[in-house]
């Protein structure tokens, strides 16, 4: 059971795991272990997760996740697999913490009466100093 916050809790049954072989440093040990883990979770068929985690998940991490609704998760940040795993499940729990609570919503706001003049104050300090660049007109 993986355990999110109070809210949120996936069973390992969702949960499919592959190992490979992983790139990297290592030496001879690299061309013989399997320890690159990719996790594979079905975000879109999962009863575990509440539908307003769900739909923010998918907006967020639409390009996380296949045609098919998986989502695909790869480690190869440690030398053997059970590091590699428990990354994976900690890269899981990082993406659904951050969807897991609501974003407050913007308050529209108007800029104050004193913003607006000093802006205006602004425009006409640079106006006065450009014309006072120009060559004087013959008219003048």
């Amino acid at each position: 059971m993986l355990e999110v916050n109070a809210r949120i809790q996936l069973p390992d049954s969702e949960f499919t795991f592959a190992f490979s072989r992983s790139g990297g440093p290592g030496g001879q040990n690299v061309n013989k272990v399997c320890s690159k883990a990719l996790l594979t979770w079905d975000v879109t068929r999962s009863p575990s997760i509440p539908q307003d985690v769900r739909e923010r998940f998918l907006m967020r991490y639409r390009r996380r996740i296949n045609k098919e609704g998986m989502l695909l998760i790869t480690s190869q940040r440690y030398r053997d697999q059970g590091r590699n795993t428990q990354d994976c499940l900690g890269k899981l729990i990082e993406l659904l913490l951050s969807v897991a609570v609501v974003p407050p919503k913007r308050k529209a706001s108007a800029p104050s009466r004193g913003a607006k003049q000093r802006r205006l104050n602004d425009k006409h300090v640079r106006s006065d100093k450009k014309q006072s660049r120009r060559r004087p007109n013959s008219s003048d």
